[in-house]
């Protein structure tokens, strides 16, 4: 998946709006323009379409962890260069604050079934002999089942 995608899927997932989003790049320890985050937004076939860094992606994740369990005291984490799948969902993972469970029942909403001894090996540093690489298609999964589980659900009785 691409910087963008995860962008798009967990504002999606979220119902964040722009100034939303802004706040939670802000948190996370850059400035960013609404112009900005509409250019990330944008699908690639769309004029104006910027693709997000890494780096980027790592601020807003970050933000997100700020939202989401408060900034811890101290200097703040610094955003990585490069991200990687296992890194991403660690970021959800202490985000949402889950627990192992938290995760598969998000994963198997989003129609994946997933292991609990698999899932431990994607928290492992890349120099264990059990790590396993996170794979585009479980990050994919697991945003499908965080649209499922946090996106507001519209009220039917409003309109009533």
């Amino acid at each position: 998946m691409t910087t963008n995608d995860i962008l798009r899927r967990t504002r999606y997932a979220f119902d964040f709006r722009d100034s939303e989003m802004m706040e939670l790049f802000e948190s996370g320890g850059m400035k960013v323009t609404r112009e900005q985050v509409k250019a990330w937004l944008l699908k690639d076939e769309y004029e104006g379409f910027k693709e997000a860094t890494h780096k980027e992606l790592a601020t807003f994740l970050n933000g997100l962890i700020n939202l989401k369990r408060g900034k811890r005291e101290g200097p703040q984490p610094q955003p990585e260069k490069i991200l990687t799948n296992n890194i991403v969902l660690r970021k959800f993972k202490i985000a949402m604050n889950w627990q192992d469970d938290d995760i598969l029942e998000t994963l198997m909403l989003g129609d994946m079934r997933f292991g609990r001894h698999e899932l431990s090996a994607l928290f492992r540093k890349p120099t264990h002999t059990h790590y396993r690489l996170c794979k585009d298609q479980l990050i994919r999964k697991l945003l499908i089942g965080m649209h499922i589980r946090y996106r507001p659900k519209p009220d039917v009785n409003k309109e009533l």
